[in-house]
């Protein structure tokens, strides 16, 4: 096939059909124009909801505006790679508080370097066929309005949860873009919001992030307190956070589309390190080599260890008063960390003020 014989919408079609080649579920295409989510970010930097995600401001204009971010782009390639492990039991861990939760994006290896190398490949591809040209791609990485992008290019619609849904996947997915300086067929944006009445992830959100439909209170999340918050989880949240110990995925869980979610086809997106069924108590005695070892290509490695034991000191605050957990709090009373020892004092008081102090001193 050579570039004299494919026009823009041949080219359009094989680009897709590469994709799908490379593991991608889903691939649309969209010009620079984001349209009214420009706006809909810069009211909610103006509100605060950011936190102190200050990334999220920075940047000026680029973070709307592909063509700024990249000059010469003309097209936007918007792709989704399925996630969800197969049985991932995630209502039944919930539900045992004395097991550490861990949002399925991050059980398995980080996505960040799979999906940039499969966008490497699709460029390559293109590239055999039509010579060089410009291109750019991004996985979460740089300024750039991914779930905007996706709904323009025809993946789903921005729900009430601010996750991209798909009517027929649900929203378990990553996304990820190839910026080009190619002037492709666009496809039409997803116009139609499907959610209806229902407003089940805003009434599950443990802490009720949730200030409106598809309006997000960073600073109230559990994936921010959990991951982004560098220093101490406000205390007015931390019994609200229960046991989940990286991001969160309640809202996720009630939505009534991901009943049509399928299960990855990606190995590497399967739990490792039995990060799917672990105890709380288990991963707080995790060593920090013994951290750095297993968390080695995954997401968890972005909380880094000192944070990674605050939010399991809160799971294990929240957890029931047994032997392992009241034992894995007392062995880090003295941690070198000021932060891992408040937050273990903190757990400490929880479990004094549910139990009555000779019983606690029994259970030691």
């Amino acid at each position: 096939m050579s570039s004299q014989t494919l026009d823009p919408a041949a080219l359009a079609d094989a680009i897709k059909a590469w994709s799908r080649e490379l593991g991608f579920q889903q691939v649309g295409i969209t010009g620079v124009d984001i349209g009214e989510h420009e706006a809909h970010l810069e009211r909610w930097l103006a509100a605060g909801y950011h936190g102190e995600m200050d990334y999220m401001a920075a940047h000026g204009s680029k973070r709307s505006h592909p063509e700024q971010l990249v000059p010469g782009t003309l097209r936007v390639i918007s792709l989704r790679m399925d996630y969800l492990p197969g049985d991932t039991r995630m209502a039944e861990q919930l539900a045992r508080p004395e097991k550490a939760y861990v949002s399925r994006y991050a059980l398995g290896r980080d996505y960040h370097k799979l999906i940039r190398k499969r966008l490497q490949q699709l460029a390559e591809r293109i590239q055999q066929v039509i010579g060089p040209f410009g291109f750019r791609a991004f996985v979460d990485s740089a300024p750039v309005l991914e779930k905007a992008v996706a709904q323009q290019a025809g993946l789903g619609w921005i729900g009430k949860n601010t996750l991209v849904l798909n009517r027929k996947a649900g929203s378990w997915f990553f996304l990820g873009e190839l910026f080009v300086d190619i002037e492709l067929p666009v496809d039409e944006p997803t116009a139609r919001d499907h959610c209806g009445s229902c407003h089940a992830c805003l009434d599950i959100c443990p802490t009720e992030a949730f200030v409106g439909e598809r309006v997000l209170d960073a600073r109230r999340c559990i994936s921010y307190l959990t991951i982004e918050l560098k220093g101490p989880i406000p205390v007015e949240l931390r019994s609200k956070i229960g046991n989940r110990v990286f991001g969160c995925d309640d809202c996720q869980i009630v939505c009534p589309w991901n009943r049509f979610a399928r299960p990855t086809e990606q190995a590497d997106f399967k739990p490792r390190h039995s990060l799917d069924n672990a105890e709380l108590a288990t991963l707080f005695r995790w060593t920090e080599e013994e951290f750095l070892s297993r968390t080695e290509g995954s997401p968890l490695r972005r909380t880094g260890y000192h944070n990674w034991l605050r939010n399991l000191a809160v799971g294990l605050g929240n957890a029931p008063s047994s032997i392992p957990v009241l034992e894995a709090l007392q062995a880090r009373r003295d941690d070198p960390s000021d932060l891992v020892r408040e937050h273990v004092e903190w757990a400490l008081a929880q479990h004094a003020a549910r139990q009555p102090a000779d019983r606690i001193t029994a259970l030691l």
